[in-house]
């Protein structure tokens, strides 16, 4: 077993005992992670503290996540959170962990939705980066959102705690919109599953084994299912001219303009994601 004497020998320990499972960027990286989680310091102090021991109880710790990560437990499971739009969130078994591409589609929104008091629905809760985000950076925002998961929902009022805005989450099976009230909306959003069954084996382990897969896939045969629910309720309830957007998989942008084009939508916008990947679509109502 490696003794740790300090931070610089520690860094060293996990890169070397994570070798194989990231790459070399990743491992330095998920090393500062897991010991800006473990001291409490910032990434410049551990820089700046390279020669400063560790404790015995600190090291324990550290072995502990360790021996995680070799399962490939996602770091984001293990420590309880997640980063997303310069903000804090807590997430666990029933939330999927916060994406970048994500973090595009909530900046697309906040550029693009600049009055205020602006009525907005987030549709699939998980964590509540969406609508927490939206909470925050839009001005006087009303913000929903909704979620089939009870578990799900309660994580998010924690996250929406914790970063001190006012979310109004609802347990609702939204295939089934029509049972419930809705008021009239300026903007609705959503980020539902849409990775098909036939893509599942090409997932990472680590995304199999631990995110949940309620929030990840839709069957092969009808993978626009939740779009098209989605797009008929903002018919129904986006006010003269109000924004719909979407997170879509990357191989059905045409089929998604397709859907909104047949449905009445105008302004229909693919976007690409930092990746050139098809990852965002927006329309309007019209």
């Amino acid at each position: 077993m490696c003794q740790l004497n300090n931070i610089q020998s520690t860094i060293n320990y996990i890169k070397k005992e994570l070798e194989g499972i990231y790459s070399l960027r990743e491992c330095e990286s998920v090393a500062y992670i897991l010991l800006e989680n473990v001291l409490d310091y910032s990434r410049t102090q551990i820089q700046l503290n390279k020669n400063e021991s560790i404790s015995k109880e600190q090291y324990n710790q550290i072995r502990n996540y360790i021996s995680e990560l070799q399962e490939n437990k996602p770091i984001q499971y293990i420590l309880g959170e997640a980063d997303f739009y310069e903000m804090k969130f807590k997430v666990n078994r029933h939330t999927l962990i916060p994406r970048p591409e994500t973090e595009e589609l909530v900046h697309a929104i906040i550029n693009e939705n600049k009055k205020e008091k602006l009525n907005v629905l987030d549709i699939g809760t998980g964590s509540g980066c969406i609508p927490i985000c939206l909470a925050k950076h839009l001005q006087e925002a009303n913000v929903t959102s909704v979620d089939i998961s009870a578990e799900a929902i309660a994580t998010a009022k924690e996250n929406a705690e914790v970063n001190q805005v006012k979310v109004h989450f609802f347990e609702r099976d939204i295939l089934a919109w029509e049972n419930f009230e809705w008021q009239q909306l300026d903007i609705i959003v959503s980020n539902p599953p849409y990775v098909t069954m036939a893509e599942k084996e090409k997932m990472e382990k680590n995304v199999l084994d631990f995110e949940p897969h309620t929030a990840l896939f839709v069957s092969n045969h009808d993978p626009l299912i939740f779009y098209r629910r989605i797009a008929e309720l903002a018919i129904a309830h986006l006010k003269k001219d109000g924004m719909l957007y979407f997170e879509i998989n990357e191989s059905l942008g045409k089929e998604m303009i397709d859907l909104l084009e047949q449905r009445g939508f105008s302004n229909i916008k693919l976007r690409q994601d930092i990746n050139g990947k098809d990852r965002m679509i927006s329309a309007q109502k019209s």
